[in-house]
């Protein structure tokens, strides 16, 4: 059994943390969840003490959001800091001790391990950024070689291609216009048609 008033002497600090997530099925997200705390106690900056699994509830969104109230020590102030970026906990209570002192190397330390998680989140951010509009142009390309088939010689209203493609006749609608008002292809009526169509 931990001694936790021990482990405050010797630095450590005691907290109360709740780690909440959302997805589907809610056997995979209460699973998942299990699995991130179970890494949460590999970890060597950390001792849990407590775990309590609430039941995944479905939300509004038809998501199914499950937490877990966490009681744990971390060794020191840039564990707890490291502990908040890489676990992302919606809260985080310190229990004790009741004052913490920072040096200035500490405080240095602390700040620097923030920058760094910082840096390699707006890496991230700005890596994903790139795939998705790889991936936006070419689904853009995929629809328009798929317009220009189904549209065929004489021509099809957005409704016929919007069925065709599995997609909401308002947004292929406005696909279609944007292809027509960049001419490449026509518009006559209510049909789409290819240009020099024979």
């Amino acid at each position: 059994m931990v001694n936790v008033k021990e482990k405050i002497e010797k630095g450590y600090i005691h907290t109360r943390t709740i780690i909440e997530m959302a997805g589907v099925p809610k056997e995979y997200i209460e699973e998942t969840l299990k699995k991130y705390v179970e890494n949460i106690k590999a970890k060597e900056d950390y001792i849990v003490l407590n775990t309590v699994f609430e039941e995944a509830e479905e939300t509004e969104d038809k998501l199914f959001l499950a937490f877990v109230d966490i009681e744990m020590l971390a060794k020191d102030m840039p564990a707890l800091a490291g502990f908040c970026f890489d676990y992302m906990p919606s809260s985080i209570e310190i229990i004790a001790p009741e004052e913490l002192k920072i040096s200035r190397l500490y405080l240095s330390h602390i700040m620097s391990d923030l920058q760094g998680k910082l840096h390699k989140l707006d890496f991230g951010i700005k890596q994903i950024n790139e795939e998705n509009l790889f991936v936006k142009k070419n689904i853009q390309q995929l629809l328009r070689n798929f317009v220009f088939v189904v549209i065929g010689k004489n021509g099809r209203d957005a409704a016929e291609i919007a069925a065709l493609a599995g997609m909401e006749e308002k947004d292929m609608h406005r696909f279609l216009e944007n292809l027509a008002k960049q001419e490449i292809i026509l518009k006559e009526g209510d049909l789409y048609k290819r240009k020099n169509a024979e």
